[in-house]
């Protein structure tokens, strides 16, 4: 889903509104132990580990000051994004971007491919103190992130470190496989206990 937030409005209100648009919960699902991502309707869960923990809140800022949206094709955009804006020191957040950015150049390539030309002329909010930046407009973080009014002409060096991230995004991929496909029993599970705690009368 894809809303767009008004230049005034601070980060912590439309964090809040990100959240609820997205059916995310109140916290945005961080504390939660497991994330489920959908193939279809197909569920595929993997943990939610303290590194992605410390990651996400990131990744979310950024959902709001780029517009990417959070469907499958934006969540390509915002990891290809984030790639070329630099993830610093954040390992999962290049990961899961190499990931994600790997699958969208087979269903939204020129989308993966655009976003990853506008990230390298960008700076990211990863390394960051995360609370201060709660308190920028979202003008101010599109300011501050320098995210391109239009997008930018690509270079040859754009498609070179595009590509290379491509090869890039296949080791990610094969890694994340296979970390996660043998977890996902116990996080569907874990879904359906939830899930059942939730409708039972207390």
């Amino acid at each position: 889903m894809t809303t767009t937030y008004e230049g005034n409005l601070s980060l912590r209100d439309a964090l809040r509104r990100y959240f609820d648009d997205n059916g995310f919960g109140a916290d945005g699902g961080y504390g939660s132990s497991w994330v489920e991502l959908k193939v279809g309707p197909i569920p595929m869960p993997f943990p939610n580990t303290s590194a992605r923990k410390k990651a996400v809140p990131f990744h979310d800022l950024h959902h709001i000051a780029t517009g990417y949206g959070t469907d499958w094709s934006g969540e390509a955009e915002i990891s290809a994004w984030e790639l070329g804006a630099g993830c610093k020191t954040m390992l999962v957040a290049w990961q899961l971007n190499l990931s994600m950015s790997f699958v969208g150049c087979f269903f939204a390539p020129r989308r993966t491919f655009a976003a990853f030309v506008s990230g390298r002329r960008s700076r990211s909010f990863y390394g960051q103190s995360y609370e201060p930046l709660l308190d920028l407009s979202v003008a101010q973080a599109r300011t501050h992130t320098a995210i391109p009014a239009t997008q930018p002409r690509a270079t040859p060096t754009d498609l070179a470190l595009f590509g290379a991230t491509f090869v890039g995004g296949l080791g990610a991929s094969l890694v994340s496989l296979a970390l996660f496909m043998p977890l996902a029993p116990f996080g569907i599970a874990a879904g359906l206990l939830a899930k059942r705690r939730a409708v039972s009368p207390a």
